[in-house]
C-alpha cells in the first residue's frame, strides 16, 4: 500500500510500524532508553516511549521552540489539526517566522515519538499532555488555564444555563450543549469583539492583569460591579469559594491566538565578544597548554614520594588542597581544577595502603616519555569526556557536606556534553573570535529549557557548566584570549571556517557574521583518538623546544631562558632551588641544595662538570666556591644507628657541637674522643646537626655513606575513571541494526493475520490480543508436517526452560524426534524447538 493510501494510524503503535528502518533507527538513537533492553515488538515499544520517565527524558532533550510546540498541543484540542496548531504558534497574524520553523519542530516531535498521527489528527501522547497540560496544582508556561469545559465541570446545569443567557446567548436543554455554545462564542472572533465592546470600565485591566498568566485571581463574596459584569458572562469562572479563572478561549481571543507571550523559532545568534588574529590565539592558546603540562607535572613531583592522605569519606581535605595551591601558586578553585585533571587523567590514584594517600600512577612515568603536543593531548581527551566538576568542589551537596576535591559528589552526567557543545558553538564563530559569554548561556538555554529552570531563581547548572568550561578551555589551552585555538578545532573534529580579519588587530568590533557550521555532536572512542593525534600534530609546533642549558650568574642563580630537558631539569631541581618562575625560570644555589645534591650521591667534580657542561656562561667563582666548601665539611661528620651516634676523626669539631646550647635537644654526650653518642634517631640526629649549620652524612652498619636519593612512591596500576553516563549510551549501527530486525519479526509475530485451527482444536482458534495459540499435540504435529512440505510459515506458542512465553513466527524445515527444526523469523536464525514447549499452532494467513 503506497503512503498515500495508507490509513491515519489509531494509536502511537500504528505509527511506528508506519515507519521504515531510518526513522526507527533515529528514534532510538535520540532516546536510547526505549532500547534497553530490546522491546520484543512495536507495541512494547510504544509503550515504552509512554512511560512517564522516558517522556520526562525526552521533554528535557527538546530546544524551546519544539517544546514550546509540545505545550500548545497540550493546550489544543485532542486530536488537533495543522492549522490549529500553527494558530497557537503564529498566532492570528500568522508570523511568517514562526511557520516557517514549525515544520522542523513538530518534525522534532513526531522523531522523538511525542506526537503522532497525519496533519489533520496530531495527537499528543498522553503522558506528554498530562505533564505539560495546565492545571491549578502545576501551572501551564504557556500562561493558560483550564478550558471552559474544565472549568465549568463542577458547576450546576442551572448557573451554566444562567451565564448562557446573560452572554446573549439562547438557552439550551442541557449543560453539555450549554457549555459548547459557550465555547462556540469565546472562540469566535466577532462576537467576542462584539461582547468585550460593551465591558464597563476596569474589566479590560482585570482581563489585562490574567491575560498572560497565571490565570487565577480572587474576589471578595460582593464583587465589584466590574467583576460581577465578567463573572455573569462567564468570562471569569470560579473555581473554589474566592478564587476564579480566566478560561483558556477567552485568553486565547484576548492574546490575538498565541499560546505563548513569545515564540522563540529561532535560536539566539552567539554573538562575538571579540576578534583575534588567528595566529595569536593559537601561540596564547599554545603558550597555555605548555603552561598546563608543566603544572601537572609540579604536582606530580610535588606528590612524587607520597602525596595527601585520604580523607575517610574519601578526597583531599581543605588543608591540603590549600598547601596544594600554595606549591603550584594558584588559587585554589584552580588547584583543584589541576588535581581533578591529573585524576581524570589517570596519572594520580589513591595507593590503597592502610594509611591511604594520594600518589603519581605507573601511567605518569609512561605520559612523561611522550612528546610533549602527545602529553596534551591526554590531558585535552581526559577533560573533554570526564563527569568530575572541579568547580564544585568548596560547595555543598544534599545531606549539606561540604564537597572536597578528589571526593564522592563530583560528577555531573551533563558536564561532557556542555563543554562538547560550548566548544562547537565556539567553532562555529570565524576563526579567531572570542564568543560573548551571555549569549553563549543564552543559546544553551534555548537548546534544553527544562533542563535550565531552577525554581529558587538560581543559575541553572547547565549555564555553571558552560562558564565553567570556558574558564578551564583558557587554563588548558584550548581557547587563547576566548577564541577557539585551531589544535582545539582538530581536537573536536569540526572544520574551520574561513577567517574574517578583525578591524584593529585583537579588540572587539562591528558585528561579526556568525557562521553555523555543523559539527558532530560527540566522536566515537576511535574516531577521538585519530582526532587527539591531529590535534598534538598541530600543537607540536607552536611549543617552546626544550633547551639543553642555562645561564649561571654571579649571585649564586642560573636562568633557564626556557623549558629544560628532562635530565638537565631534574638534576639542576635536586641542585638548586626555584625561586621564580615565568618565561624564564630562576634558579638559586644554597647550602642546603649543594649539600641535597652531595647527598644524592654527586661528588664536588660531577658538579663542577655538570654546571660546565649545561651553562653558556663560565661557571662563577661563587658558585665554585660554595660547591667546595660544602663539600670539604660534606661527611665530616657520620651518624649511624645506636639509637645514633655522630663520629667524626676531628674531635675538635665534636667539642665545639658538645658546647652548643642548641645541641642540647638532642641529648649527645661522648663515647670516644671520635664518637658522640645521641638517644634520639639517626634522621631526628641529622636534621639537627644540619640545623645548627653541619653537614653531616649518614652511613650504613658498615661504615658506608648512604646516599639520600628521593624515592618516587607509585600506585599500583590504576585505571581512569569512568565518566558517568547521562542515561543509557547511545546505541552503535550494529545494535541498531539488530535491534530494529528483532522487532520488526516480533512484530510480525504478534500481528500477522492467522487461519483458524481446524474443529479438531476446539477452542484452540485463532486467539485475539497476543494470546498465546493452543493445539493439541496431534494437531501441532500434523500442522508442523504439512509446513515442512509446503514451505509455509506457522505461528507458534513457545515456553522456555525458565517458563517464560513467547510467540514467533518459523519455517519448519525438518520434524523428527521430538524436535522441530525452522527458521525462526523472530530470531531472525535457524533454531531448534523441543514439540512439548510448543503451546500451540496456527498457520498464516495468505494476505
Amino acid at each position: 500500500m503506497s503512503q498515500a493510501a495508507r490509513p491515519a494510524p489509531r494509536s502511537l503503535a500504528e505509527a511506528l510500524r508506519a515507519r521504515d528502518d531510518a526513522s526507527l533507527s533515529a528514534l532510538l538513537r535520540s532516546r536510547p532508553d526505549l532500547i534497553t533492553p530490546v522491546p520484543t515488538d512495536l507495541t512494547q515499544l510504544a509503550t515504552r516511549a509512554g512511560t512517564r520517565a522516558s517522556v520526562l527524558r525526552a521533554l528535557e532533550r527538546l530546544d524551546r521552540f519544539a517544546l514550546q510546540t509540545a505545550e500548545a498541543l497540550a493546550v489544543a484540542p485532542d486530536p488537533a489539526s495543522y492549522d490549529t496548531l500553527l494558530g497557537l504558534m503564529a498566532g492570528d497574524a500568522r508570523d511568517a517566522t514562526v511557520g516557517g520553523a514549525l515544520p522542523r519542530a513538530l518534525g522534532t516531535l513526531r522523531e522523538q515519538a511525542l506526537v503522532w498521527g497525519d496533519d489533520e489528527r496530531l495527537r499528543l501522547v498522553r503522558t506528554a499532555r498530562e505533564l505539560l497540560a495546565p492545571s491549578a496544582q502545576h501551572p501551564s508556561p504557556t500562561g493558560l488555564g483550564p478550558s471552559v469545559q474544565e472549568a465549568t465541570s463542577g458547576m450546576s446545569p442551572g448557573r451554566v444555563q444562567e451565564i448562557v443567557t446573560t452572554a446573549g446567548l439562547p438557552s439550551t436543554h442541557d449543560a453539555v450543549s450549554a457549555v459548547a455554545a459557550l465555547t462556540a462564542l469565546f472562540t469566535h472572533r466577532g462576537k467576542m469583539a462584539k461582547l468585550l465592546a460593551g465591558a464597563p470600565a476596569g474589566s479590560q485591566e482585570v482581563l489585562a492583569r490574567l491575560v498572560w498568566g497565571p490565570p487565577y485571581g480572587q474576589v471578595t463574596p460582593e464583587p465589584a460591579a466590574h467583576l460581577r459584569w465578567l463573572l455573569d458572562r462567564g468570562l471569569l469562572l470560579p473555581t473554589a469559594p474566592g478564587t476564579v479563572v480566566l478560561p483558556r478561549e477567552v485568553a486565547l481571543h484576548l492574546r490575538e491566538g498565541l499560546a505563548h507571550r513569545t515564540p522563540e523559532p529561532l535560536p539566539p545568534a552567539v554573538e562575538p565578544a571579540a576578534a583575534h588574529n588567528p595566529q595569536v590565539v593559537d601561540a596564547t592558546a599554545a603558550g597555555q597548554a605548555y603552561t598546563a603540562l608543566a603544572t601537572v607535572e609540579e604536582l606530580l613531583k610535588d606528590w612524587d614520594e607520597g602525596g595527601p592522605a585520604v580523607l575517610r569519606a574519601g578526597g583531599l581535605s581543605v588543608r591540603d588542597l590549600k598547601r596544594t595551591a600554595v606549591a603550584l601558586d594558584v588559587a585554589e578553585p584552580v588547584a583543584a581544577f589541576w588535581v581533578e585533571l591529573a585524576y581524570a587523567a589517570g596519572l594520580i590514584a589513591s595507593d590503597g595502603e592502610a594509611d591511604e594517600r594520594y600518589a603519581a600512577t605507573p601511567a605518569y612515568d609512561e605520559w612523561l616519555e611522550r612528546p610533549a603536543a602527545e602529553r596534551w593531548g591526554r590531558l585535552a581527551e581526559a577533560w573533554l569526556a570526564a563527569t568530575r566538576t572541579p568547580g564544585l568542589v568548596g560547595g555543598r551537596d544534599a545531606k549539606d557536606r561540604t564537597l572536597s576535591a578528589l571526593g564522592p559528589g563530583l560528577d555531573r552526567s551533563a558536564a561532557p556534553e556542555v563543554r562538547h557543545r560550548v566548544l562547537t558553538l565556539l567553532a562555529g564563530l570565524p576563526t579567531g573570535t572570542a564568543a560573548d559569554t551571555e549569549s553563549v548561556l543564552a543559546r544553551l538555554r534555548w537548546e534544553r529549557p527544562l533542563r535550565g529552570r531552577q525554581p529558587d531563581g538560581a543559575e541553572d547548572l547547565r549555564s555553571r557548566l558552560a562558564r565553567w568550561t570556558l574558564a578551564e578551555a583558557e587554563q588548558l589551552g584550548i581557547t587563547g584570549r576566548g577564541a577557539l585555538s585551531a589544535h582545539a578545532r582538530a581536537l573536536l573534529g569540526a572544520p574551520a571556517p574561513a577567517a574574517v580579519p578583525p578591524r584593529d588587530g585583537s579588540g572587539p568590533g562591528a558585528k561579526l557574521p556568525v557562521h553555523h557550521h555543523h559539527t558532530p555532536a560527540s566522536l566515537s572512542p576511535l574516531e577521538q583518538t585519530t582526532a587527539t593525534a591531529a590535534a598534538a600534530r598541530i600543537l607540536a609546533p607552536l611549543l617552546p623546544e626544550p633547551l639543553d642549558h642555562v645561564l649561571l650568574q654571579a649571585d649564586l642563580t642560573a636562568v633557564a631562558p626556557g623549558p629544560l630537558r628532562r635530565p638537565l631539569a631534574d638534576t639542576l631541581g635536586v641542585l638548586a632551588d626555584v625561586e621564580s618562575k615565568g618565561g624564564a625560570t630562576v634558579y638559586r644555589f644554597t647550602p642546603g641544595s649543594v649539600r641535597r645534591a652531595l647527598d644524592a650521591g654527586r661528588s664536588a667534580a660531577d658538579l663542577h662538570a655538570f654546571l660546565t657542561e649545561h651553562s653558556r656562561t663560565p661557571v662563577p667563582q661563587p658558585l665554585a666556591y660554595l660547591i667546595d666548601d660544602v663539600a670539604r665539611k660534606h661527611g665530616r661528620l657520620r651518624v649511624g644507628a645506636a639509637s645514633a651516634y655522630v663520629r667524626c676523626d676531628d674531635d675538635a669539631l665534636l667539642n665545639e657541637i658538645l658546647a652548643d646550647k642548641r645541641a642540647a635537644a638532642l641529648r649527645l654526650r661522648r663515647l670516644a674522643p671520635t664518637v658522640l653518642a645521641a638517644q634520639s634517631d639517626p634522621a631526628t640526629l641529622l636534621e639537627g646537626l644540619r640545623a645548627m649549620g653541619f653537614a653531616p652524612a649518614a652511613e650504613s652498619a658498615e661504615g658506608d655513606v648512604l646516599i639520600a636519593r628521593a624515592h618516587a612512591h607509585r600506585t599500583p596500576p590504576r585505571t581512569a575513571p569512568e565518566p558517568v553516563p547521562d542515561g543509557p549510551p547511545p546505541p552503535d549501527a550494529t545494535l541498531l541494526t539488530a535491534a530494529i530486525r528483532a522487532i520488526r519479526a516480533g512484530d510480525l509475530a504478534a500481528t500477522t493475520p492467522r487461519k483458524p485451527v481446524g474443529e479438531s482444536a476446539g477452542a484452540g482458534a485463532t486467539p485475539a490480543g497476543g494470546e498465546l495459540p493452543r493445539t493439541s499435540a496431534a494437531e501441532t504435529l500434523a500442522t508442523m508436517q504439512a509446513a515442512v512440505l509446503t514451505g509455509g510459515s506457522l505461528w507458534i506458542g513457545y515456553v522456555n526452560a525458565e517458563g517464560s512465553a513467547s510467540q514467533r513466527v518459523i519455517a519448519p524445515v525438518r520434524v523428527e524426534g521430538g524436535f522441530v527444526t525452522a527458521y525462526d523469523h523472530t530470531a531472525d536464525e535457524v533454531r531448534t524447538y523441543p514439540l512439548h514447549r510448543i503451546t500451540g499452532v496456527a498457520e498464516l494467513a495468505e494476505d
